[in-house]
């Protein structure tokens, strides 16, 4: 992949991490071992699932944990606001030496996830699990959020190929090459970026714009060049004057291939009355002996829009998102949190389980150490529990809604189960081996299967069962209880 971390990578990070990280340095809690979860609260989109995504990205980053020489120097030219240096020059010798020593474990990519359920796992050091809280949820909640948009409009194709065409309209040059990733992880077929090409192995496809079009005296002369120079690649974009006239131009120069023993591809449709369009576009091409040629649009489509395309009948065969993919449009971000969940002076002794307050519910963090166990009886999925590491779920268990504790199901002991959250780092070593992008795209449109119909709903989608297991539950009521009366911690029961 491109060298996105030629050096470094721990400065891609908030200036209040790098604070704080000084501040545990100065006060002697910098060592303390520290648990962190980053998980999500409602699904993007307003949708049933979430694709997880960004694991493999996440780990090229932290194979370059370190602080650079040029790193320390600029933090060491960057004043309080007193015009002094913000940071000590001992503080800033002592990350010379950092090394990543951190446990980490995740949900792979490529698995579909849902609410409250941590993506990410971090314990290790306080200082240091802070220090990874912005790179982890910069990198996992992007591509977390395009994969799932990729999917959802996957999904509305119905099986027809989906080519990711948004590099021009991406935020900036690694938005657009991590959303050719993620899209190409929840469905996508191929990508218009070439760099995301070479990079990841992603299939690329492309043919011409209007530009080529307009800069010959008529649109046969534009075909026919297109044709000589690139007999093999002839998807001819027919909209830059009349369409159906396009596409009569686009049929005599597919003779004159055929002729000379290649075939005509397809047309594009970019603009216009896509249904009525590609449907007159059938007709043409059909008659003229071309059943065969595909045809291609776009034009700012998303999940909704080619549901409606279907649904009116539109002959169109392969789907070009570009703007509304890479850019998860109609929701700019995940949302994915990273919350302090447990702590302890050292290695030995009792966690401290920690909670964090608001008055909404949904925003009080859940203390512990989780894990993930999701259950099916004869390969139905019956729902996902969130259990600290010391449960037993040997026996079954009671799982309770977060958010409405009167919601409860009972877990069988005899159901089938899988624990999602995987090793992926130990003492800062990666022990984890990514498998290759085309299987995690295999295993995101398996999981995405396997969902119910409900599920998968554009509108008013199904809701899985999701809680956590009752004794982990309890615990959270009892902390929040003892933290509204002054306390704040407790010891793991």
């Amino acid at each position: 992949m491109p060298a996105i971390w030629p050096t470094s990578s721990l400065l891609l990070t908030d200036l209040y991490q790098l604070t704080m990280a000084q501040a545990y340095w100065k006060s002697g809690r910098g060592e303390k071992e520290a648990v962190f979860q980053m998980f999500f609260r409602r699904h993007p989109f307003d949708g049933g699932f979430t694709v997880a995504c960004g694991l493999h990205s996440l780990i090229d980053a932290l194979a370059q944990a370190t602080f650079d020489e040029s790193d320390l120097a600029y933090l060491a030219s960057v004043a309080g606001q007193d015009g002094r240096p913000l940071f000590d020059a001992a503080f800033l010798d002592s990350l010379r030496g950092f090394r990543l020593t951190c446990d980490i474990d995740a949900i792979p990519e490529g698995v579909v996830v849902f609410p409250f359920e941590p993506l990410v796992r971090v314990a290790g050091p306080l200082m240091q699990a802070q220090l990874l809280e912005t790179i982890i949820l910069n990198i996992i909640n992007f591509q977390t959020l395009i994969a799932t948009k990729a999917a959802r409009i996957c999904l509305a194709a119905q099986g027809e190929p989906v080519i990711e065409f948004g590099l021009r309209r991406a935020q900036g040059p690694d938005g657009g090459l991590s959303a050719s990733r993620a899209a190409y992880v929840g469905g996508c077929v191929a990508t218009s970026n070439a760099l995301a090409g070479k990079a990841y192995g992603i299939p690329v496809r492309g043919t011409h714009a209007h530009s080529w079009v307009m800069s010959f005296d008529d649109e046969r002369a534009a075909f026919q060049a297109y044709a000589e120079a690139m007999p093999n690649n002839c998807v001819f974009l027919v909209d830059t004057y009349d369409t159906l006239e396009g596409v009569r131009q686009a049929i005599e120069v597919g003779r004159q291939l055929r002729e000379r023993g290649h075939e005509l591809v397809g047309i594009r449709l970019d603009s216009g009355d896509l249904a009525y369009l590609s449907i007159e576009a059938r007709k043409l091409l059909d008659a003229a002996g071309f059943p065969d040629a595909a045809i291609v649009a776009s034009n700012d489509l998303d999940e909704t829009i080619i549901s409606s395309l279907k649904q009116q009948g539109a002959c169109i065969s392969v789907w070009g998102v570009g703007t509304k993919l890479v850019t998860g449009y109609d929701q700019p971000t995940l949302g994915g949190v990273y919350k302090l969940t447990a702590l302890r002076d050292r290695a030995g002794d009792e966690w401290r389980y920690c909670i964090k307050l608001s008055e909404q519910a949904i925003k009080i963090s859940t203390p512990g150490i989780h894990q993930v166990r999701r259950f099916s009886v004869d390969g139905e999925l019956i729902g996902d529990v969130i259990y600290d590491l010391q449960a037993d779920l040997s026996k079954g268990c009671v799982m309770v809604d977060p958010l409405d504790p009167t919601r409860r199901k009972r877990i069988p002991a005899e159901a089938a189960h899988e624990d999602l959250l995987a090793p992926i780092f130990r003492r800062g070593v990666c022990v984890y081996e990514p498998p290759a992008l085309d299987a995690v795209r295999h295993r995101a449109q398996s999981a995405v299967a396997r969902l119910s119909p409900g599920l998968k709903r554009f509108v008013n989608p199904h809701v899985y069962p999701v809680g956590l297991e009752q004794s982990l539950y309890d615990l959270k009521t009892r902390l929040i209880l003892q933290a509204r009366s002054g306390g704040h911690q407790a010891t793991r029961p």
